[in-house]
């Protein structure tokens, strides 16, 4: 018993030693998470993101945290009997729709996001891309997606006030376009948009999948370009994964150093990709 007790404590050594060199590279370092899905709607997943985030934090990692909530979106539109339409994995976005989107992501989701990063030791403030115009935007493809928004300019500065003033800002993905109009703003082309503008070193997407999979079901461990291409090709990358890859090849286009596609249904799946030598997720560079 003794001695499994002290195996079990080399080990743990170990795992917090072999951590080490990361803590070191990415102290300073911004990082931007998207986070959404199952990782935004179980408890016990929520509890292990807030501490990532926090852990993060605490060994110097700049944070800056997006966030999606098309679950409950799906649910007040529903309650509401407003019917809602995807097309190319994007939220068809109307007139009446958009008000209950902003009111569920900017209202709702990101004040409790916020609450549970401090509630657990972070400095976490919560904004809306509305906030000191920290998001504008136009009609994405001339409105055909509706009230759907491509962001045009990232008010940086305010991000580098936040950021310097130890806070984690935490972002609903609604963005201002003309005349003050709200407009609903894929979280995963948010995220992106906010890391290139940042110049942040990584980007984090946190999903219901362990990554790209090939059409084995496999996990395709890093991406780039031309593969990319070919997977969209043939039809292996399609659906609601063609944001989140192309936000994460416009990343990599414009200096973020990588882009990565996890698990968020993997409790600490952060800290499993960017501390451990092999990861758990896809990585495009």
């Amino acid at each position: 018993m003794q001695k499994k007790l002290k195996m079990a404590k080399s080990r743990t050594a170990e795992i917090i030693l072999s951590a080490l060199p990361y803590i070191r590279k990415f102290k300073d370092k911004i990082f931007v998470v998207k986070y959404g899905g199952s990782a935004q709607i179980d408890e016990g997943l929520k509890s292990d993101f807030a501490k990532d985030i926090v852990l993060m934090s605490m060994v110097g990692v700049r944070v800056i945290v997006v966030h999606g909530g098309g679950k409950r979106i799906n649910y007040y539109l529903d309650k509401l009997g407003i019917k809602s339409e995807f097309k190319d994995g994007l939220r068809v976005t109307t007139k009446e729709s958009i008000d209950v989107v902003e009111m569920v992501l900017s209202g709702l989701i990101n004040k409790e996001i916020t609450a549970l990063l401090n509630e657990n030791g972070a400095k976490a403030i919560g904004l809306s891309g509305k906030d000191s115009h920290l998001l504008s935007s136009k009609p994405l493809k001339n409105g055909a997606y509706g009230f759907v928004g491509e962001i045009n300019s990232v008010n940086k500065n305010m991000l580098d006030y936040i950021l310097d003033g130890g806070y984690i800002p935490v972002i609903a993905p609604i963005s201002v376009g003309e005349n003050s109009q709200s407009y609903n703003v894929n979280a995963d082309l948010c995220a992106s948009s906010i890391a290139k503008c940042i110049k942040a070193d990584k980007v984090i997407f946190l999903t219901d999948t362990k990554g790209v999979l090939d059409k084995n079901g496999e996990l395709i461990s890093t991406l780039n370009s031309d593969e990319i291409q070919n997977l969209k090709n043939d039809g292996t990358i399609s659906g609601g994964m063609i944001p989140k890859i192309d936000a994460c090849l416009e990343c990599v286009k414009n200096g973020v150093n990588g882009a990565h596609i996890i698990d968020g249904r993997i409790s600490h799946s952060i800290l499993l990709e960017i501390f451990t030598d092999t990861g758990i997720g896809t990585l495009v560079k």
